[in-house]
């Protein structure tokens, strides 16, 4: 009898098929996703303006300045746009494609939850 209770307690809750109880979360899920593209776009917004604001800046500096305050070499310039725009634009890109899968499944009728990517079908189940 423990045995029976502890294997129960293992194996996770099934998950439902109705729609009405689908629905809310998957919109919000989309509205989560949809969040977090706006805030990684913003932060290469930032980025990318702090970058052509320092340009203008030193273009503005008469040449004896420029050669005494110096310019990031093109390298540190390459990697820091690789770690502040190329990066988080794949992650935005990832993103769009799960909003994509979801937007297509909720575009089924009937929705069925093994239409639904893994990683929403595990959110689903830990949510319960």
């Amino acid at each position: 009898m423990i045995f029976a209770l502890i294997a129960d307690y293992s194996l996770p809750r099934p998950i439902s098929s109705k729609p009405g109880e689908l629905l809310p979360f998957l919109e919000a899920y989309i509205a989560r996703k949809q969040q977090q593209i706006d805030e990684i776009t913003q932060v290469v917004e930032r980025y990318e303006k702090k970058q052509a604001a320092e340009e203008r800046a030193y273009q503005t500096m008469s040449p004896l300045r420029r050669m005494l305050s110096g310019k990031k070499p093109d390298h540190h310039l390459a990697v820091e746009y690789i770690h502040y725009v190329k990066k988080p634009m794949e992650q935005v890109r990832k993103l769009r494609a799960e909003i994509e899968a979801v937007q297509e499944a909720l575009a089924q009728n009937p929705l069925k939850k093994e239409d639904l990517p893994e990683e929403i079908r595990n959110q689903i189940i830990s949510n319960m």
